[in-house]
């Protein structure tokens, strides 16, 4: 049976793009696309002239060589708080980085470079030399306890070597082989296969019964000591990996030390081509300054080690089409639209749909459905649309419009364009849709965190017309839940528990749960630290939210316009009647109260966060960047860019002797 006309015409256009992109890459050494979406487009080919021979010619290129992140485990406050690396993507990255160290220490330190396994991140905590848990990373605060799953992994220890109190970090992974032949009996039994060796690691260790995880064959390296008692620290990464080794935990053997970056680049460029011949995952290299001292010295952000990065291979590319553009409604009602994609598999998993971000962001990129594009994964990002490939098009190609209206926006479904920016939100402000994102919104891990009131529970009680706001969660009753679907005495139980848990709140999550356009957790923060007391903040004025350091004149707009409802008002006077919102602890009150600081340069005696912990603690504020506020700036070896502003600003400039005497006397 011939090939359908469709089928024919794609081939012919594929073997037309594909010659082409042929002759730019090897006869003229002027390639326009990536080599991965390149060979994207030849395994389509591939599979079109597999399905129907016949359309298989002699002059084909595929006959041409040169062609081709539970809530059912229990939660565990991390001892040593959990960071993730910043991450490079390129030579030019890796090499800012390196800029950065080298500012700050005034020389080039030594690097260690380690595989950067594809797994789980596992926190193990050792007592008098055996294992008493293991968590997985969480949120960096609190993980889950799966304690009893890792003990089923036999390159894990049960027991040191030394009787040392330890905590380490690794990596639990699945092994390619182990994944093959797993995926091998399940294709025996007809069962669904799985995507790929992260993903099974991932289930495993969350499974609830240990023995299915012991039957997963997983395996672990360990890379970090987070904290040690009964024997010295090592003063490099190298002894520190050396240690772990000799304690008996398994360490993945490629780790290389390198005099300056040009090696670490080298490196990671061997193992970007040779990642594919070891027995597990590598999605990349971690690069870390070797020193301890050194380490100490470059401290870490709010989220990751300044010291370490993680140097990841570039993102895999791949083509698909364009099947429709759709529009997502968020929470606040703002509308993104989404490309609806012939699946494909990118970075080890299947995806359907891609973010386009806005309007502006279709038009630059010229993307039409019907399109064959190029998408890609960066990390565990959601996947982007990188360009579109002109020469695939046929003439029947769709150019999308945003519509007047959109069904899930409620009321006339109208939507409009937000004054000043470049996306569209619904003109009706409560939508179901709205809504339903908002409530599960509320009730999430980092916000009011009530756990099993995900996203389908709480669709759930919105179409049993149990909930409709905020305020009616805490008014849910046994009653409410036994007539229910899927509701037993045991989850009932759980949830009215886990309600009644969330009725004592911090001030900055009760802020987040409210759902106030332009503010999220961050500001929430800054918000709360401000005014304190719940009422306080209901009752704030355009001008002194636009006065707050990290809040500006759109979140304040935003939040005074949100007060101005007079719904919105009688909703928060009546979650307020149902929780219990901390007070907020006020700014310390000490010597330095209602001075702020700024940081720049390496310190001799003092590490950046001892010398910000100290100033707090006398009631002074550590700011990131210099303005007309900022009391003092404190300059150490090697100072940045700050010390030039505050100097053009006529900010004080203090000496480490200096501020030791503000700190002391």
């Amino acid at each position: 049976m011939p090939a359908p006309k469709k089928i024919q015409e794609r081939a012919e256009k594929l073997r037309s793009v594909i010659e082409k992109h042929r002759q730019l890459y090897h006869t003229h050494d002027a390639p326009e696309i990536s080599d991965e979406a390149y060979d994207a487009l030849m395994r389509e080919l591939e599979e079109i002239e597999f399905a129907h021979p016949e359309l298989k010619a002699a002059d084909s290129p595929t006959q041409k060589v040169g062609g081709t992140v539970l809530e059912k485990f229990e939660k565990v406050e991390h001892r040593v708080p959990q960071w993730s690396f910043n991450d490079a993507f390129s030579e030019e990255d890796i090499r800012l980085f390196d800029a950065r160290i080298r500012k700050v220490l005034g020389r080039e330190p030594e690097y260690i470079a380690e595989l950067k396994i594809d797994g789980l991140k596992v926190v193990l905590t050792y007592e008098k030399g055996a294992l008493l848990r293991a968590a997985t990373r969480g949120d960096g605060r609190v993980g889950e306890d799966v304690t009893e799953n890792v003990r089923t992994i036999a390159s894990v220890p049960k027991k040191l070597t030394k009787p040392v109190d330890i905590i380490v970090e690794g990596e639990v992974y699945m092994r390619k082989s182990a994944f093959a032949k797993l995926n091998a009996e399940r294709k025996g039994r007809g069962e669904e296969l799985f995507a790929n060796p992260r993903n099974v690691a991932a289930g495993s260790l969350r499974q609830l019964d240990a023995s299915i995880t012991r039957m997963r064959r997983l395996d672990n390296f360990v890379y970090d000591i987070a904290r040690l008692s009964g024997a010295p620290m090592p003063e490099t990464q190298e002894e520190e990996l050396g240690l772990l080794e000799e304690l008996g935990f398994a360490v993945n053997p490629h780790f290389k030390k390198f005099a300056d970056i040009g090696g670490v680049i080298s490196y990671w460029k061997a193992w970007e081509k040779g990642k594919d011949k070891e027995d597990y995952l590598i999605d990349g290299v971690v690069v870390k300054v070797s020193g301890r001292a050194e380490q100490a010295a470059l401290g870490y952000t709010g989220k990751a080690p300044r010291f370490a990065v993680a140097f990841k291979f570039p993102a895999e590319q791949v083509t698909t089409v364009v099947e429709d553009i759709t529009l997502q409604i968020g929470r606040t009602g703002v509308l993104t639209p989404v490309a609806i994609l012939r699946p494909v598999s990118v970075a080890g998993s299947t995806v359907s749909r891609a973010t386009l971000h806005n309007e502006d962001e279709i038009r630059r990129k010229d993307i039409r459905i019907g399109d064959t594009v190029v998408i890609q994964k960066a990390g565990d990002v959601i996947p982007e649309v990188v360009r579109v490939v002109p020469e695939m098009r046929t003439g029947k190609e769709k150019a999308f419009t945003f519509p007047t209206r959109f069904p899930l926006c409620g009321g006339d479904g109208r939507i409009e364009r937000i004054p000043g920016q470049a996306a569209y939100r619904c003109v009706e402000k409560d939508s179901y849709e709205q809504q339903r994102r908002k409530l599960a919104h509320f009730a999430s891990r980092r916000v009011f965190d009530i756990d099993g009131l995900g996203p389908k529970i709480v669709a759930k009680l919105m179409e049993a017309e149990i909930v409709s706001d905020f305020a009616d969660i805490f008014s849910i009753k046994k009653g409410d839940l036994e007539a229910l679907e899927g509701f037993k005495e045991k989850s009932i139980e759980n949830l009215l528990s886990a309600i009644g848990r969330a009725r004592d709140v911090s001030l900055a999550r009760f802020i987040a749960g409210l759902s106030i356009p332009q503010v999220g957790e961050e500001t929430a923060k800054d918000l709360a630290k401000h005014f304190r007391f719940a009422e306080k903040f209901s009752k704030a004025t355009f001008e002194e939210l636009q006065d707050i350091e990290g809040v500006g004149p759109v979140v304040a707009e935003a939040v005074a316009g949100w007060f101005k409802d007079r719904e919105n008002r009688k909703l928060f006077e009546r979650l307020l009647k149902e929780v219990r919102v901390k007070r907020e602890e006020g700014e310390k009150r000490g010597k330095l109260s209602g001075k702020t600081f700024v940081l720049t340069g390496t310190l001799e005696r003092l590490s950046r966060e001892e010398a910000k912990e100290r100033i707090e603690k006398l009631g002074g504020k550590v700011s990131g960047s210099v303005s007309q506020k900022t009391d003092y700036v404190v300059a150490g070896e090697n100072p940045g860019d700050k010390l030039a502003k505050a100097e053009s600003l006529g900010v004080p400039v203090l000496g480490e002797g200096e501020l030791s005497k503000l700190l002391e006397g």
